[in-house]
């Protein structure tokens, strides 16, 4: 398994969850990684992005909707990237993905070349 996200759950609206993508990459520090949601009966959609660190100054980046409650981090050491979600809406309801990054735009899920297998948020309000 080369990414493997965990750390869903359900919770109340006003709730926090850290949600985690283990992975076991080669380079990891060569590669950007990002978070993507797919609500019921949606596409899935982009939510969080780190870019590769090797190269100093990496891109971190959010959707609109996310920005100021949701935090991104990566530990290269132990090759995870993290989510920190609070302050939950009902409309964070997803299953959350993380996927490894190639290409240019970060928030098309056709420039990621791997995702782990999804972990279920559920908000209730």
């Amino acid at each position: 398994v080369q990414l493997q996200a965990s750390g869903g759950g359900a919770v109340q609206a006003g709730a926090s969850l850290r949600l985690s993508c283990t992975t076991s990459l080669f380079g990891f520090p060569t590669w950007g990684l990002g978070w993507f949601r797919q609500p019921p009966g949606k596409e899935r959609e982009f939510v969080a992005f780190y870019g590769r660190t090797d190269l100093g100054s990496p891109t971190v980046a959010y959707a609109d909707p996310v920005k100021g409650r949701f935090t991104i981090s990566r530990d290269n050491d132990k090759k995870t990237v993290s989510l920190q979600m609070d302050n939950l809406k009902p409309e964070d309801t997803a299953t959350y993905y993380c996927g490894q990054h190639r290409g240019n735009n970060y928030t098309l899920t056709a420039n990621y070349i791997r995702w782990g297998q999804g972990t279920q948020v559920t908000v209730s309000s």
